[in-house]
């Protein structure tokens, strides 16, 4: 993918190290005002302690765990990241950004960094409830019923390309 695709007024490109801190205050944030609520106490407490675990951030160092961003006027409002190769981590945008196209742009660009350069034939993901539709309009179709992991409420998806 090149450095950076617009979105409106937003940049939306691959993060660098020091942007880390940011995303990850932003999903915490956007997290409990979207899904926390529909999760159990040990789900909230099992998400913050995935996005805070040293080793995701040594993954994403090195290579491992890939984040795109979206950026406006130098501010965090987006991330999306992929592990295990092709399947989708994380994908939140600040809420005072949802629908305008943030997501999306993040999603689309993942896929076709996913089917253009690594030869990856599908995405995978679980899906959060709150964000199934989104998924739903983007292409994806859901394998599996809505499971529960750990208080995390999510349902399997996959798009193939």
């Amino acid at each position: 993918m090149a450095t950076g695709i617009k979105c409106a007024s937003y940049e939306i490109r691959w993060a660098r190290e020091d942007e880390w801190a940011p995303a990850m205050k932003m999903i915490w944030r956007t997290f409990l005002e979207y899904d926390g609520k529909d999760y159990t106490e040990e789900g909230v407490r099992n998400f913050f302690e995935f996005i805070t675990d040293d080793s995701l951030y040594r993954s994403f160092l090195k290579g491992d765990y890939q984040m795109m961003v979206a950026l406006q006027g130098g501010e965090m409002v987006g991330a999306g990241s992929l592990r295990n190769c092709n399947h989708l981590s994380l994908l939140f945008v600040d809420g005072a950004h949802h629908r305008k196209g943030v997501g999306s742009a993040i999603l689309n660009g993942l896929c076709d960094y996913l089917r253009d350069e690594a030869g990856e034939r599908y995405m995978s993901l679980r899906a959060a409830p709150y964000a199934v539709e989104f998924y739903k309009k983007l292409g994806f179709r859901t394998v599996r019923p809505e499971e529960e992991y750990a208080g995390i409420r999510v349902t399997t998806m996959v798009k193939v390309f």
